[in-house]
C-alpha cells in the first residue's frame, strides 16, 4: 500500500517544487505548463505519459493548444506520495 505524505513531507514537496501549488479541498499538486505551439505541448505530454505507463502512476491532465494543466495525487493513498514526488520531478524536468 501506498502511504500518503506526511506533513513535513508535503511541506518539502511544495518547497522543493515551487511550480506545484496545492488543490484548494484535497491533498493533491497542481501546475501549469506553457510551451510554444501545440506540438511542443503534445510531446511533452508523450514524454510524461511513457514514463506514466513504467511508473503505473498517472497524472490527471488537461490541455488546450500551448497550455498543459497537470494534477497529481495517489489516488490509492488518498491525497499525494512519494509517487506524486517522483512524478513532478520528472514533469518539471521534460518542461524545462
Amino acid at each position: 500500500m501506498v502511504e500518503r505524505l506526511s506533513d513535513a513531507e508535503r511541506a518539502a514537496f511544495f518547497r522543493d517544487h515551487p511550480n506545484w501549488k496545492p488543490v484548494e479541498g484535497r491533498d493533491a499538486a497542481e501546475a501549469t505548463f506553457r510551451f510554444g505551439s501545440f506540438a511542443e505541448a503534445f510531446s511533452f505530454m508523450t514524454r510524461i505519459a511513457l514514463y506514466a505507463e513504467k511508473a503505473d502512476h498517472h497524472p490527471e491532465w488537461f490541455n488546450v493548444y500551448d497550455r498543459v494543466e497537470v494534477t497529481l495525487a495517489t489516488h490509492d493513498a488518498g491525497g499525494l506520495s512519494q509517487r506524486d514526488v517522483a512524478m513532478a520531478s520528472v514533469i518539471d524536468a521534460a518542461a524545462a
